[in-house]
């Protein structure tokens, strides 16, 4: 991976968080996310959205269910605790300072 799609990804993880935890009960399924992504980062495929998914997954970040071949994800403790600059996770961008 280039640094550059490396960077990518982070920043891609770091939206897909942030999105979960904006939601009222911190889940929403995949095709919202690539919503979000799409919004705030770059048009990404959801290939690519569901590789995101499974990372965070991986990083404790998140929790994966299925419903009908759809991807819903539900942010964890150590997901929020990220988005809330209290702990980071290597492997996702830290949030930028709010102005």
């Amino acid at each position: 991976m280039t640094p550059y799609n490396i960077f990518i990804a982070e920043k891609g993880r770091l939206v897909i968080l942030q999105a979960l935890a904006r939601e009222f009960n911190g889940h929403l399924r995949e095709d919202l996310i690539q919503k979000a992504v799409d919004i705030y980062l770059l048009s990404r495929s959801i290939e690519w959205v569901r590789t995101q998914l499974r990372k965070l997954e991986e990083l404790g970040a998140i929790d994966i269910t299925e419903d009908n071949g759809k991807l819903i994800a539900g942010i964890t403790r150590t997901g929020r605790d990220h988005v809330e600059r209290r702990s980071p996770v290597a492997g996702i961008a830290w949030p930028e300072d709010e102005a």
